[in-house]
């Protein structure tokens, strides 16, 4: 990721990627961005995790965010509206891969989720090594040069990385019960 994003940022983006908008009832003023941010704090109260941000810090962010034009803010019905651009959806992407992490399950239900690649090396090596990297820092355990084992589900991280690199053809999960000679695999991932 080029820029990086504060977590207040980080977290507004992550919402608005999944509200898909934000509509606020502010009437327009000066401090349009500091109405706006006051409203967002009144919306996600519950489980608004920077519970002490004040308006104006929120503001700001929201401000950066519209001047890079990663979000958008326009009249609708005389409220205001707040959506991600083109260019922001790409940030959440980017923001979304750079903290993906695999949850754990507490007890291990037996089985390994074995990913496998054969991704064009002349085509798309930039993709493939990217894909590797991520396995790596994810900490799945390699088995073969394109051929990655992890214990938990993580089926839809696995989507989200080949649709962000645009490699959906070339990779595959499979489901195993049993791996021939698992033991340093159980090892590396303590089981």
């Amino acid at each position: 990721m080029r820029k990086r994003y504060g977590e207040i940022t980080k977290d507004i983006l992550s919402t608005m990627a999944v509200a898909g908008l934000i509509t606020v009832a502010v009437t327009l003023s000066p401090n349009l961005l500091y109405n706006i941010a006051k409203e967002i704090i009144k919306i996600k109260k519950k489980d608004w995790k920077y519970k002490n941000t004040d308006a104006r810090k929120l503001s700001r962010s929201l401000a950066g965010l519209n001047k890079n034009k990663i979000i958008i803010l326009k009249e609708v019905n005389g409220k205001f509206v707040v959506e991600l651009t083109e260019k922001g959806r790409r940030v959440v992407g980017e923001i979304q891969f750079e903290n993906m992490e695999i949850k754990k399950q507490k007890v291990w239900d037996g089985k390994w989720r074995i990913v496998i690649f054969d991704i064009p090396e002349n085509q798309r090596r930039v993709e493939r090594n990217a894909l590797r990297g991520k396995l790596q820092n994810l900490g799945f355990y390699q088995i073969q040069k394109s051929v990655w084992a992890y214990p938990y589900p993580c089926e839809k991280e696995i989507q989200f990385l080949c649709e962000m690199f645009n490699i959906n053809p070339y990779v595959n999960i499979i489901t195993a019960e049993k791996i021939y000679n698992d033991d340093s695999m159980k090892k590396h991932f303590k089981l």
